[in-house]
């Protein structure tokens, strides 16, 4: 007999693309930028109306506060206003969220604040004393080996361990930097073998051509990705034929 598999495919949303209404069918959880590198009121709130039509769960994208850069700049900000600007961009989605009943999912970081709470002691430990209020019912994406990971389970936070479909990856499992051409998988067919070799072998070819060991419950498709909507409508038809579906 042969076993199912059961994914949770995201997407980083409401950062001015406006594709969201075709990547919905494809997905099963969505996490929307709340103000620090992009998106507004309107923004979330379209994105929620579209979230509860399509049964997406729906989580929050919070960044360092850099519109100008997009959130993909480490920035040096005293910690106190980062934290601050955490719990404001999160609180303005969840007010959206509570008039439309629905409850927040999960929080994911975006950018370079997700890649620094990855490798920084301290700034990991500040971002999860930001979000100390939502330990007990939400989860938090966070990627697999990295610093924050062992934090937050040493915390008692909720986790799902997340792996990247169309991002190259390094030998020590840090993201292939966007300033390389090399940084994005674009082509359906190379994201679906790097997604199932994760799923299947708990292993991802690194740039080099090595396997490393990684483990992940939810794979984010970026939604600015170029081909993100051919990436993931070819997932769609091509990730039951491996026995891998998406976990709605």
């Amino acid at each position: 007999m042969i076993n199912k598999v059961f994914i949770d495919i995201n997407c980083d949303v409401g950062e001015g693309v406006g594709n969201e209404s075709a990547l919905f069918p494809h997905i099963s959880s969505c996490n929307i930028a709340c103000g620090g590198h992009a998106g507004d009121i309107n923004t979330m709130s379209e994105i929620v109306q579209l979230a509860q039509k399509f049964g997406i769960k729906v989580g929050a994208h919070p960044s360092y506060p850099d519109r100008d850069n997009f959130g993909r700049k480490s920035m040096k900000i005293e910690k106190g206003r980062l934290k601050e600007s955490i719990q404001k961009q999160i609180k303005g989605l969840e007010a959206i969220l509570s008039k439309a009943e629905i409850q927040l999912h999960h929080i994911k970081a975006h950018g370079a604040l997700y890649n620094d709470i990855a490798r920084d002691l301290d700034l990991s430990i500040m971002y999860l004393e930001s979000i100390r209020a939502y330990k007990d019912h939400v989860l938090l994406y966070l990627p697999y080996g990295s610093v924050i990971e062992e934090e937050a389970r040493k915390q008692g936070y909720k986790i799902s361990l997340e792996a990247f479909g169309d991002r190259n990856y390094n030998e020590d499992l840090s993201l292939v930097s966007r300033h390389s051409s090399l940084a994005m998988i674009e082509e359906p067919k190379k994201v679906l073998d790097h997604i199932v070799s994760m799923v299947i072998n708990n292993k991802v070819y690194t740039l080099n051509g090595v396997q490393i060991p990684i483990w992940a419950d939810t794979y984010c498709i970026h939604g600015d990705t170029a081909t993100a909507l051919q990436i993931l409508m070819y997932l769609s038809d091509e990730l039951p034929k491996q026995h891998i579906f998406l976990k709605k």
